[in-house]
């Protein structure tokens, strides 16, 4: 659920382009088998979004598909259910695949950029898919052990989910067989090119059919999306429900300027103890500031931890279990691992750190206010993120209204980025919490290394998950930091008593705060 509008397709390539009010449809008038309505009826769904009542019945038909909608607009089901209704269909002459000692492959391939999105597609691939005897759905991604995974591979397979990097280790050593594959999926496929999956993408294609069905989902289809879209589709049907540009009517968006880390801290910590919050998701631009981050929250008492792409599977897979069951109000996360999360309780987005480009503010944001309920989007941005601020208003065609918080106004006067000034939207100042957004006013001691000006580097730190006292499955920490790991805090002296530096603190076990 994670891809947003796209940009009209740049290369000569013969589309049927759609573009229609949104409309309400009951899955029952889709086409599908009656095992998976009855599934989608099980997980609590009655009617199709704008981007499944426009997908699933050419996508059922065969159709290749260029797909663009919103996040959270329920695309995953989009591609998850035609596919499970093309393994019902085919299960009549499946018993050549299901020959003991075999290896036939699966059916359906979906390539995701990401573990996290693979494993929630993974989720949908079992819920949608309950009422079909005998699904086999298997992943296969980095950052676990291969053991499983081969002996996935090797065994009767319909649904087979992964990261084109892993994909290509096993296609590579001859354990992965694609010659069967009837449907391929690729979703998020701008991320993946992103991340410079392209030849991988093109390796995994030449070992598929050539008569397959291909569907690639995509916030944008142009340039090298569009190149590979023109590659790899045939007389591609397009489907576009939202673009970037359009209003996240339920997201509220503040952006506070900040004079510099420590005010940044200053502004985070209230925010963080503030009644309206269930969940907040805080975006970093880096994993050392993720783990840097995470400890000084941990040390004030929240329960929080941090992820990012140099942790373990397991231990990403642990944060996530304890994010969903809300043993964490605080995650702290970098945008690749932040890929493919989908939780409703998460009530706050925070930019901490902004993105590297435009449109992962939208990825971002859209983290909260999902499935029906509000959110708010905060940005915390000094001077040197004024060019990146004018690059996602200028994407997303929408001025984000700045705001103050009261007792936490920033000192310096807010940078004059538009055309035409006029007072801030909105105009909203936010009463304060007393000093810095702490009970009573009390001071607190910032540490670590963004206290100063944007580009300061955190710690090389160990990659550490706490968890609650006496629960097993969590990581223990692995030892204090090195003293010149460390940089002497800054001060900000806008409001409140000034900061005092202390000696470096030895690493905590987060996920509560407390220290072991």
């Amino acid at each position: 659920m994670e891809t947003v509008g796209g940009d009209a397709f740049a290369l000569p390539l013969i589309v049927s382009a759609f573009r229609f009010p949104e409309i309400t449809m009951s899955f029952d008038t889709l086409g599908l088998p009656e095992a998976l309505t009855r599934a989608v009826r099980d997980a609590g769904y009655e009617n199709a979004t704008d981007v499944q009542a426009r997908a699933i019945p050419p996508a059922i038909a065969g159709q290749d598909l260029m797909v663009s909608s919103s996040t959270g607009s329920g695309k995953t089901a989009s591609f998850v259910l035609p596919a499970l209704q093309r393994v019902l269909a085919a299960r009549g002459d499946n018993n050549k695949r299901r020959e003991k000692g075999l290896v036939h492959g699966p059916r359906i391939l979906v390539l995701t950029p990401t573990r996290e999105l693979a494993l929630q597609v993974a989720n949908a691939t079992i819920t949608y898919g309950r009422h079909v005897q005998g699904l086999r759905v298997a992943t296969v991604v980095g950052g676990v052990p291969y053991g499983a995974q081969l002996k996935a591979l090797r065994g009767p397979l319909d649904v087979l989910i992964a990261t084109p990097g892993r994909l290509i280790d096993h296609l590579m050593s001859g354990k992965a067989v694609l010659e069967n594959v009837e449907m391929l999926v690729l979703d998020e496929a701008d991320r993946m090119l992103d991340m410079g999956f392209i030849d991988d993408i093109k390796t995994i294609a030449d070992h598929l059919p050539a008569q397959r069905q291909t569907v690639m989902y995509s916030a944008t289809f142009a340039g090298h999306v569009g190149r590979l879209a023109q590659d790899l589709l045939r007389d591609p049907q397009r489907v576009e429900v939202a673009s970037h540009t359009d209003t996240h009517e339920n997201i509220e968006q503040r952006l506070h300027w900040v004079d510099n880390g420590a005010h940044k801290n200053a502004l985070l910590d209230h925010i963080l103890t503030t009644r309206e919050l269930e969940q907040a998701l805080v975006f970093t631009s880096t994993q050392r500031d993720a783990d840097w981050l995470a400890d000084r929250l941990a040390d004030m008492g929240h329960a929080v931890a941090s992820l990012h792409g140099g942790m373990p599977q397991g231990r990403r897979n642990r944060v996530l279990q304890g994010l969903r069951m809300k043993q964490l109000r605080v995650l702290v996360a970098t945008d690749v691992a932040a890929r493919g999360i989908d939780v409703p309780t998460i009530s706050h987005v925070i930019n901490y750190g902004l993105p590297m480009k435009a449109e992962d503010y939208v990825h971002r944001i859209g983290r909260t206010g999902r499935a029906g309920r509000s959110g708010l989007a905060v940005t915390l941005a000094e001077r040197g993120d004024i060019g990146m601020i004018k690059r996602i208003q200028h994407f997303t065609t929408q001025r984000i209204p700045v705001a103050q918080i009261d007792g936490l106004e920033p000192r310096q006067p807010e940078p004059k980025i538009y055309e035409s000034r006029g007072p801030a939207p909105g105009g909203k100042r936010f009463g304060g919490g007393g000093g810095f957004g702490r009970p009573g006013g009390k001071p607190f001691t910032p540490r670590g290394p963004h206290q100063g000006h944007q580009g300061q580097q955190g710690h090389h730190g160990e990659q550490r998950f706490g968890a609650p006292r006496g629960d097993a499955p969590f990581d223990k920490p692995r030892g204090p930091r090195r003293d010149d790991e460390r940089r002497a805090p800054g001060q900000w002296q806008g409001h409140g008593e000034p900061r005092r530096s202390g000696p470096a603190r030895p690493a905590q076990q987060r996920f509560g705060g407390k220290t072991r």
